[in-house]
């Protein structure tokens, strides 16, 4: 399956500690690095974390960030300290004695260093609910490499097929290349003061023909078309494959351009060159 290096994934999970938020970004790189962003509630999620996405993607710059908004606090949610509350009314009590003008409100005393505090967070249940979210989202995320991978598969194979056709109107055009090149060889001979040995003339036609003969890079091309569609098969990521058997495809590209001797074969050479770019271009965001 082709998949693409550049993505994006988010979603949230309300959790009984509070809402838990991930988003997931990538751009092309030419290996896996690892951005991440952890609140502090979530530190020790980060080798879990590395992990997980380590084991579905294997290119790409990534950034993966979590929020955590805790619960806000309430009535419901506030503990009170009973026997510090019961100590500070003792106290309050027996100093009125000493200050009768020393009013002491209950809501003074609750606002008192450790009379009301709020329920521990349950960092293992928030780590799980996180792990989950992750996975949840970093599913979204791969799928979404995927769909935009299917897209670069056909603009990839759309070029493949471009190249091909054009390998196919060469070789049907060299039968008559080689015939006008002949007849312009003879010509030219004809016109000498003194005439050429005919064993020598069809020698030097041969290795003439030989110098400008492109048959082998035709047949290289198809068969550089024919692994790339192969690759494209391959269940697993395939960036690099392709990226070098670009430079195969170049090679050939440029070598069927240095030996055209023909105004149609110029053309088709640059034709190919454009294609190629443009499939180097799509195979840059494939992983």
């Amino acid at each position: 399956m082709i998949r693409s290096m550049t993505a994006f994934a988010a979603g949230e999970r309300q959790t009984p500690q509070g809402l838990l938020a991930c988003e997931i970004r990538a751009v092309n790189h030419r290996f896996l690095e690892l951005g991440v962003r952890l609140p502090e509630e979530l530190r020790t999620l980060e080798p879990v974390l590395r992990e997980r996405v380590g084991r579905r993607v294997s290119r790409g710059k990534l950034d993966v960030a979590f929020r955590f908004r805790p619960v806000q606090a309430g009535a419901d949610r506030l503990v009170p300290d009973k026997a510090l509350l019961e100590q500070l009314g003792v106290l309050a009590t027996r100093l009125s004695n000493s200050f009768p003008g020393m009013r002491t409100e209950f809501t003074d005393l609750l606002r008192f260093p450790g009379v009301l505090e709020e329920p521990a967070v349950d960092h293992a249940g928030l780590i799980e609910e996180a792990t989950a979210l992750l996975e949840e989202i970093l599913g979204g995320f791969v799928e979404a490499r995927e769909r935009e991978g299917a897209a670069l598969k056909a603009a990839l194979e759309q070029r493949l097929d471009g190249i091909e056709a054009i390998t196919g109107q060469v070789r049907g055009w060299l039968p008559q290349i080689r015939e006008a090149l002949a007849a312009k060889l003879q010509a030219r001979v004809a016109e000498l003061p003194q005439p050429l040995d005919p064993g020598r003339l069809e020698q030097e036609l041969v290795l003439w023909l030989q110098k400008i003969d492109v048959d082998e890079e035709l047949v290289r091309l198809d068969s550089h078309v024919a692994e790339a569609r192969r690759v494209l098969g391959m269940g697993e990521a395939v960036g690099r494959r392709l990226d070098f058997l670009l430079q195969e495809f170049n090679r050939e590209s440029n070598t069927l351009g240095s030996k055209s001797v023909d105004t149609r074969t110029t053309r088709a050479a640059v034709e190919l060159k454009v294609l190629i770019e443009q499939i180097r271009e799509q195979v840059q965001n494939i992983e």
